[in-house]
């Protein structure tokens, strides 16, 4: 365990992802607190992570979150499911002091919400396969059939920022079409890239089936965290957003713009010996 870190409520919020699914977090936390400074690091070198071992995914993560905390991040948004799944319990152990908030599949509202009885699961192979989906599952997924699917190269669709690839089409209805057929009425989005692709999937499923996307309540949760614990910024001007990518950077710029509509020009960090590094000549 590393030692009590001193936390300032003028520190920025630490955001990251494997890539730009975490940007639909962020759309949220801009939203909830325009106030906060975010850092937001994409690791684009690794990307997808839902493919990736748990370990794997444990280590890249800790490594992110450790990079932050150094840029002074007095609160990290584990803004991907996956690495929530593979890193989250490690990641509150190793940083005590610094809250760790995490994101998780939507089985629990989904379960309330449904009148059939059945819900849909969209999120990668990391994801479903994790001891935390299953402790999910266990708890609020009794008395429900839920199905799932692990939308095989989706992510990989969506960082390529062509929203309107019709592939993307092709795996959503071979997902999602069997589901209708045996009534699920509430579809949960367990990938932060999913957002970004809503309207093709709400055209989809249509207008009877109600998609969960757990952003919004996790924006509202860190800003509760961060009021509870007396660490809300109280700059009186709209906070900035810095951008971090272990992949190509403006890449990254381009895919911010086109998602977010927002410019955030990206900063090069380097993978070394498992150790992230801004000397990448």
């Amino acid at each position: 365990m590393i030692g009590p870190q001193k936390v300032q409520d003028s520190g920025p919020l630490g955001v990251l992802d494997s890539g730009v699914g975490g940007l639909s977090v962020l759309l949220h936390l801009r939203r909830q607190l325009p106030a906060e400074e975010i850092l937001y690091f994409a690791d684009q070198a690794h990307i997808p992570y839902g493919q990736r071992s748990q370990s794997e995914v444990q280590q890249f993560t800790a490594q992110i979150a450790h990079f932050l905390i150094r840029q002074g991040a007095k609160l990290i948004v584990v803004a991907c499911n996956t690495a929530s799944a593979a890193a989250l319990d490690h990641l509150r152990e190793t940083y005590p002091a610094i809250p760790v908030i995490g994101m998780e599949p939507a089985v629990k509202p989904a379960a309330a919400a449904t009148q059939t009885r059945r819900v849909g699961v969209l999120a990668t192979p990391g994801t479903l396969n994790s001891h935390r989906y299953t402790s999910l599952m266990a708890r609020y997924g009794n008395g429900i059939t839920v199905l799932e699917d692990p939308c095989p190269g989706l992510v990989q669709l969506i960082e390529s920022g062509d929203l309107s690839n019709p592939d993307i089409r092709a795996i959503l209805e071979q997902a999602v079409d069997p589901m209708i057929a045996a009534g699920v009425d509430t579809l949960v989005l367990g990938c932060t890239h999913y957002p970004f692709i809503l309207p093709a999937l709400r055209e989809i499923v249509g207008p009877g089936v109600s998609i969960i996307d757990p952003a919004p309540a996790v924006a509202r949760h860190t800003r509760n965290v961060l009021e509870q614990r007396q660490l809300a910024s109280h700059n009186l001007h709209a906070g900035f957003t810095r951008c971090f990518t272990t992949g190509d950077s403006d890449r990254f710029t381009f895919l911010m713009e086109t998602l977010l509509g927002e410019r955030c020009v990206a900063q090069k960090v380097c993978w070394r010996d498992a150790v992230l590094s801004t000397d990448c000549v």
